[in-house]
């Protein structure tokens, strides 16, 4: 009877432990369809040595018109601890500023949280993967 008990113990813990495993770091790379569908921010390692993720916009549904954002890096985080990106900043290209910053990638979604001074007090955007980019309009 103990063995049996262990053994469904074990298998339950493994379940359990799969459930609830921790994303990666390398989970933010890749093209990310922002929730109103108006941007993909491609997020990848930062050109410069160190680690750091950087996320900047490849296609802009206003591609070519005044308010293109095509090219601008929306994000720079620099290390990635306890399941997020952090120590960074995130550059919101509506309002023209830049907060603090913590990306994260939960159930195949990345959360993009802005925010003045602590986490609490920010903003948080849902992004879904998408394969690749939509066909028009082409950034430059």
């Amino acid at each position: 009877m103990k063995v049996r008990t262990a053994l469904l113990f074990a298998s339950t813990l493994a379940l359990v432990s799969t459930a609830f495993a921790a994303d990666s770091a390398d989970d933010a790379n890749g093209l990310w369809m922002t929730a109103e569908h108006d941007a993909v921010i491609e997020f990848k390692p930062c050109d410069a040595p160190g680690g750091a993720l950087c996320g900047s916009i490849v296609w802009d549904r206003d591609a070519g018109t005044p308010t293109d954002t095509c090219g601008i890096r929306i994000a720079q985080l620099g290390r990635y601890n306890d399941g997020a990106w952090r120590d960074g900043w995130v550059y919101d290209p509506r309002d023209k500023k830049k907060y603090k910053g913590i990306v994260r990638v939960k159930s195949g979604n990345l959360y993009l949280r802005a925010f003045v001074g602590i986490e609490m007090l920010g903003e948080t955007e849902q992004l879904t993967h998408v394969a690749a980019l939509p066909a028009t309009p082409v950034c430059k």
